[in-house]
């Protein structure tokens, strides 16, 4: 990886007029936009289809797509729309904030229309697209529509027959639930086929993608419920364990993700064959993927199912290095970036180190000690430094709770913060000028934005992953300042 810089943004957050952020023109704008401003690479979160709580590392498959980004203008040069199926429709009374509510019912209203036109058209690539992807897809698909049919109850509170995946059971409903299947298998084929055709422009532009996977999947979604035996499931399917983080400086009670964990010894029996193919499927859709909560792989925390916090849970050995040699064997190199954030033993760092894979460097969690390893002077080259990431408040939302505290008075003498350049400017200097080869921003920071654009809380349900940028502050004038400051600490 060569000394480069880009942006982190999430789909969901560019602007447009269908309630949330889409592959539309405004993402191909996005694209020109990184470009302009001297940028390699658009960093993006999970791309999944999201579930209850529209977290992005909560999907109802660790393999399909979000609808919710599919772009109703590209459907209409298909003639699967007519314009007046989309355009005034109450997508949400706020530009800048997603109303999931709202989008959930009209959004999946609009792409039944088009599901309806496109029965119309020539099937020939959608069946090809069945066939590749049918590994993953037909669970997907046949999850949705009993979900559907069960009221969008969980797997876990369907009927017995269906839960436990009885055969004749099986057979029932994808004969009686055929058309509601196949609308599924559409919807996954045009998403895949904008994202696709997204990717592509990006990278003419010069612009690699840094897409982002869960470690988990989620207890709601069709993985757990088509491959009960990869899991740490009791005797009725319910989870033993579940996954989260001990207490930390993000929440006093720790983080109770829910996720189930695993059955690490089952994995390796079959030498890791759904991992692989896992990660096989997400290079077909990103340049470089971030692996989330890297050192679960080393050492996970695993909460007695039921629990209400994290709080008494306990470390138990993960796969290890195991996993990722047998993925470098099946895969060769490939271009992973881990998430090595929060607690960190000796081993997480040796096993890390082992991988050969760049961790990451967060500006924000610098201060507060002389020696911290993300204090810019500690940092080594094969790494990827941030101001912060998505679970961050941004910059100036940092510094507005810390402006009086010795924490940021160490900051401001640190890195030289002046009011003239502005402290966001001084933070990006920081992480700009820092050896990591690779640096990447979120766009909040640039724009210098409050805690009102923060995209997630870690910890908490309701009123994340809402912001959406203003498109009037995408301006000449930000791509000029960004463009400059890429070529100053020569990452252009």
């Amino acid at each position: 990886m060569k000394r480069s810089s880009g942006i982190l943004m999430h789909i969901s957050s560019l602007p447009g007029n269908f309630g949330i952020g889409t592959l539309g023109k405004e993402a191909y704008k996005f694209v020109d936009f990184l470009k302009n401003s001297g940028q390699s690479y658009w960093q993006i979160l999970p791309l999944g289809h999201t579930s209850y709580g529209d977290s992005p590392y909560q999907c109802f498959s660790a393999f399909a797509g979000n609808p919710y980004f599919i772009d109703f203008d590209l459907l209409e040069e298909e003639n699967l729309l007519l314009k007046e199926d989309y355009i005034n429709i109450d997508y949400g009374n706020d530009e800048n904030k997603i109303d999931y509510g709202k989008i959930y019912y009209e959004r999946k209203n609009i792409l039944k229309k088009a599901y309806k036109n496109f029965l119309n058209k020539n099937q020939q690539l959608f069946t090809k697209f069945k066939e590749e992807n049918y590994f993953w897809l037909e669970d997907y698909s046949l999850y949705m529509a009993i979900k559907e049919e069960f009221n969008l109850k969980s797997w876990q509170q369907w009927d017995e027959d269906i839960r436990i995946r009885k055969k004749y059971v099986l057979s029932y409903y994808k004969v009686k639930l055929k058309d509601e299947i196949n609308y599924w298998a559409f919807v996954q084929f045009k998403f895949f086929e904008q994202w696709n055709n997204l990717k592509v422009y990006a990278n003419k532009k010069g612009i690699k993608i840094i897409g982002d996977i869960p470690i988990y999947v989620a207890e709601d979604g069709s993985d757990i419920w088509a491959n009960p035996k990869m899991f740490n499931l009791d005797e009725n399917l319910k989870p033993k364990v579940v996954a989260g983080c001990p207490p930390d400086a993000f929440a006093k009670t720790g983080q109770l993700w829910g996720n189930p964990i695993y059955n690490w010894t089952y994995l390796e029996s079959n030498a890791y064959k759904w991992w692989v193919l896992r990660i096989k499927e997400s290079f077909k859709l990103y340049d470089v993927v971030r692996i989330d909560h890297f050192r679960g792989f080393e050492s996970y925390w695993e909460v007695p199912y039921g629990d209400k916090t994290a709080e008494f849970g306990r470390w138990v050995k993960g796969p290890g290095i195991k996993l990722f040699n047998t993925i470098k064997d099946k895969l060769g190199n490939l271009n992973i970036i881990a998430e090595d954030l929060g607690f960190l033993t000796q081993e997480v760092i040796d096993f890390k180190d082992e991988t050969g894979y760049p961790g990451m460097k967060v500006l924000q969690f610098a201060f507060g000690s002389y020696n911290s390893g993300y204090m810019p002077h500690n940092y080594e080259k094969n790494s990827v430094a941030y101001t912060g990431t998505h679970d961050n408040d941004t910059i100036k939302g940092w510094i507005d709770k810390e402006r009086s505290s010795e924490i940021f008075k160490q900051a401001k003498e640190y890195l030289g913060l002046n009011e003239e350049e502005g402290y966001n400017f001084g933070f990006i200097r920081g992480a700009f000028s820092s050896v990591s080869d690779l640096v990447i921003i979120p766009l909040q920071d640039f724009l210098n934005l409050g805690t009102e654009a923060r995209i997630n809380i870690p910890s908490t349900l309701g009123g994340n992953w809402t912001w959406r940028v203003d498109r009037k502050l995408l301006t000449e004038e930000l791509e000029k300042k960004i463009y400059k400051i890429t070529e100053l600490y020569g990452r252009l």
